[in-house]
């Protein structure tokens, strides 16, 4: 026996009667009475542009904004002829519970079609324009705030602290101050925060010099001048010559593959020279052959280069390691 409600007939003189009775409760601001006529009128399937707009102004009074944001994404999808009014209120929902990178998504998708309405388009664009300077002010708080808290960890020697909230500052596209760049020089902030640092410059395409020093080395350039650490010349050239491995032993290759970044990482962007890549290639395979417990030749008979690169790349994985992973 079927007792899905399409199967049943709700009469014309009660659905009038429902109709108005929410319509008075919402006028009356009884929001949770209209809200229970609504959800029965919607229950038969009576779904006109009124009731709908009726249960978004309940949901939205009663500060239920996550539900009446997910039917106004449910009722968009539908795009008939109250399609800018739908949006134009779930664009308010997104402004009002700070979703304020959707919202511009959102407008600028609507833009992209190039037949918004220009009463319409007007209305978004102050919404847009609204959003953007809150996010702003929010990333400028924020920024504020992690910057304290950054000084405060690399005074306490907070290593793992110092290295998230770079990270979290990257994430909400933070300009860096020149406090942060001065952190690329100092000696209680770890080689790994360092690079996550010199990469956020980069991100914000910063042109002048900054120094950098980390493990005994020092250099200074325009962080936009250094590629990627994936396609930097001293990542490429030593996969080249660690190739081979890929095809003799795949085992061996993703984890001297893998000690390859985490090196390059805690150097970057120092770079070794290009005529040591040779050896740092050999020291990456007898590490991954220790690691792997394949027997290999006695460390004594290695060159001098090499067995100097071991001792560095043992000592960038535990240093990646202590952060990164810990």
């Amino acid at each position: 026996m079927q007792s899905d409600k399409e199967n049943v007939i709700l009469f014309p003189k009660w659905r009038t009667t429902l109709e108005e009775e929410s319509l008075k409760a919402i006028k009356e601001k009884r929001y949770e009475e209209a809200l229970t006529k609504l959800d029965q009128l919607l229950s038969y399937h009576i779904d006109n542009h009124e009731i709908v707009i009726g249960k978004l102004i309940c949901l939205m009074e009663m500060d239920r904004y996550e539900e009446a944001q997910d039917l106004c994404e449910a009722v968009l999808k539908y795009k008939d002829e109250n399609y800018y009014h739908y949006l134009h209120i779930y664009l308010t929902i997104l402004f009002q519970t700070s979703q304020y990178e959707l919202l511009m998504e959102q407008v600028e998708f609507e833009f992209e079609s190039e037949v918004v309405p220009d009463v319409i388009h007007e209305q978004f664009q102050q919404l847009y324009d609204m959003s953007k300077n809150m996010k702003n002010e929010i990333r400028n708080e924020k920024s504020s705030e992690y910057i304290d808290e950054l000084l405060k960890a690399v005074k306490q020697e907070n290593h793992v602290q110092q290295w998230r909230l770079v990270e979290q500052m990257r994430k909400i596209n933070a300009n860096p101050t020149d406090s942060i760049k001065n952190l690329l020089i100092e000696n209680n902030v770890h080689p790994v925060t360092k690079t996550a640092v010199f990469k956020w410059l980069q991100e914000r395409s910063i042109s002048d010099e900054v120094t950098v020093s980390k493990l005994n080395k020092q250099l200074t350039i325009p962080p936009v001048n250094v590629p990627e650490i994936s396609s930097h010349k001293t990542m490429k050239q030593t996969l080249l010559l660690i190739n081979e491995l890929e095809q003799k032993n795949p085992s061996l290759f993703q984890l001297v593959e893998r000690l390859l970044y985490r090196y390059v990482y805690v150097r970057y962007p120092i770079m070794p020279n290009d005529r040591d890549i040779i050896h740092i290639a050999e020291a990456l395979s007898k590490i991954g052959e220790e690691y792997l417990d394949i027997h290999i030749e006695d460390s004594k008979h290695l060159d001098e280069s090499v067995k100097k690169y071991v001792e560095e790349i043992k000592m960038c994985e535990a240093l990646y390691l202590t952060i990164i992973e810990a």
